[in-house]
């Protein structure tokens, strides 16, 4: 998934992230068996628009990760690895048709918007029951989650939590928002 008004990082933070993420695949051993750290920063610095992407899910609060590889590309895949929904995506409908519908009070984006935007893509339920097997996440708050069509087509969407020692998922209707709803993303690199 291409970024939008693609820009490469200054030099200066390009290497403030890579030793952020190195940092943090140090910290967290569990997340990454198997992989090198070479290995992945040199896939990182041949890619500079993926740097680009996880320079947007940092910043939003998400704290990515390197969690696996992709089975049929090769790629690794970073998700967004924050304790609780990535402060600086929550408050979001699920998609643009949620948002257009709403009658008042809308948010400024939703989260299928703000996902294109960066680069990303939302967690699908799979990908957040992996999550929840490497830590304990959204005990406090919520993601949404890629929601199958037949679901969206009806209107609702599909969002997921940590509570009472389990993984829920829920639905909700698509123009719904909370303060501590917000979203998880998924980076190919």
């Amino acid at each position: 998934m291409a970024k939008k008004n693609y820009k490469e990082l200054p030099m200066e933070r390009r290497e403030e992230l890579i030793n952020i993420l190195k940092t943090r695949f140090a910290k967290h051993p569990g997340r990454h068996q198997g992989l090198a750290w070479p290995d992945v920063q040199a896939r990182l610095e041949a890619k500079p628009a993926k740097l680009w992407t996880l320079d947007d899910m940092e910043t939003t609060g998400g704290e990515p990760d390197v969690v696996g590889l992709d089975a049929q590309t090769g790629e690794y895949l970073f998700f967004d690895c924050t304790a609780e929904s990535p402060a600086g995506r929550r408050s979001l409908c699920y998609d643009r048709e949620g948002l257009k519908s709403r009658k008042e009070h809308r948010p400024a984006t939703s989260a299928l918007d703000l996902a294109a935007d960066m680069g990303i893509e939302l967690l699908t339920e799979a990908q957040y029951r992996e999550l929840q097997q490497l830590g304990r996440f959204d005990a406090k708050t919520s993601s949404w989650l890629q929601t199958p069509a037949n679901i969206r087509t009806l209107g609702g969407a599909l969002f997921a939590d940590f509570r009472f020692g389990t993984v829920f998922v829920y639905h909700n209707g698509a123009q719904a928002y909370y303060s501590g709803r917000g979203f998880r993303g998924v980076l190919k690199v």
